[in-house]
């Protein structure tokens, strides 16, 4: 087996020494070849070679092979081996950068290497996984694994803002069971202030789901894949328009008796499920999104149980992500490798700022 040391001398990854990268090893064939990881421990081994690092990085964020300055463009530009860096020939500000620019991960001292077993760790653990735990598993503070994990799921995500584009499901011979639950603690369980804050909120009411944020879903039954997001309410205008984004014209859609799906015939073949009657009515079922709801609330109780309202949108797209890389199209089982390389593509061109992540975007700080 091969071994590199890294010289941390040489390294500059910032002031935390457990932010340092120290690679000891990486996998190979029996004829020397390198071979991918199968396993979280195979994948810690194989990225601790900066090649492998950089490699998967450099064929992320640039998948064609022709690396390019990111300021002006262009494409001759001078690989400098010593720091993994590119520099560009043209002289203007920040000519030199690396395959971390132009993805979530740009601007983090913390190596490659941790951030692509973060990746791994996250998008294959079932019920989702712990900034404690992650810090404790690559070796960094609590706080720096928390920003990575939600820059991951910011990665993820299908519904970011101004970033690429997402196909709308439905369509199909197919329906499309829609629904929504309500995500949060229940008011009897709630601090006096803050249980009075939310009844005064709702005007003095005091239902179920007072004080909770409200998740809007949907489920096409043949490509088993699914569309979330976090919705301000459960009005008709506001799930009607939701519905009109994500799904197909014309598709079939299986709903509840709630009142805000009373007008969805006018743009969909529409069936509904009268929960105070049955769950089940030949077809016509929403089980396979409520499957979902209960998979996303194990996580967030499981292993997050506290998620602030502001930051549920990220975690409803983590686990987006894992439930509609279950399998591929011909129903087989993905394996932890395919789900990690599925993952890597949608990094590209998003950023989000730890301003941006704790609400202080544009706040200023005195000196």
């Amino acid at each position: 087996m091969n071994v590199w040391l890294a010289k941390s001398t040489n390294l500059n990854f910032g002031n935390n020494i457990l932010d340092k990268s120290v690679p000891v090893s990486y996998l190979t064939h029996m004829d020397g070849k390198q071979m991918k990881p199968k396993t979280l421990q195979d994948a810690i081994l194989y990225f601790s070679n900066p090649d492998n690092s950089l490699a998967y990085m450099t064929r992320l964020r640039w998948p064609d092979g022709v690396v390019y300055c990111p300021r002006c463009g262009r494409e001759d530009v001078v690989f400098l081996k010593n720091q993994r860096k590119w520099q560009c020939k043209s002289v203007h500000p920040k000519r030199q950068f690396s395959a971390k620019v132009g993805t979530v991960m740009e601007d983090s001292p913390i190596p490659a290497d941790k951030w692509l077993t973060a990746v791994w760790m996250m998008g294959n653990c079932r019920n989702g996984v712990s900034s404690y735990e992650v810090a404790r598993a690559i070796g960094v503070t609590q706080k720096s694994a928390w920003f990575m994990l939600h820059r991951i799921r910011l990665g993820l995500s299908l519904n970011a803002k101004k970033f690429g584009t997402k196909t709308k499901i439905g369509g199909g011979s197919g329906p499309v069971e829609v629904d929504e639950t309500f995500v949060g603690g229940r008011l009897k369980n709630m601090h006096k202030e803050r249980r009075e804050r939310y009844i005064a909120e709702k005007g003095g009411r005091t239902g179920g789901s007072t004080g909770k944020t409200i998740v809007m879903g949907m489920l096409d039954r043949d490509l088993r894949q699914v569309r979330a997001k976090v919705v301000p309410n459960v009005k008709r205008e506001t799930l009607q328009a939701t519905l009109l984004k994500e799904v197909k014209h014309g598709s079939k859609v299986y709903t509840d008796e709630a009142v805000g799906y009373d007008k969805v015939s006018y743009n969909f073949v529409h069936d509904v499920v009268n929960h105070m009657e049955t769950y089940v009515n030949g077809q016509v079922h929403t089980n396979g999104i409520e499957n979902f709801w209960s998979l996303l609330k194990r996580t967030l109780s499981g292993t997050y149980v506290a998620v602030e309202p502001f930051h549920l949108e990220r975690y409803v797209d983590e686990q987006v992500f894992r439930y509609n890389h279950r399998k591929h199209d011909d129903r087989t089982p993905m394996t932890d490798l395919e789900r990690f390389e599925a993952a890597l593509p949608q990094f590209v061109n998003k950023r989000l700022t730890y301003a941006e992540l704790t609400g202080k975007d544009g706040e200023t700080t005195p000196f």
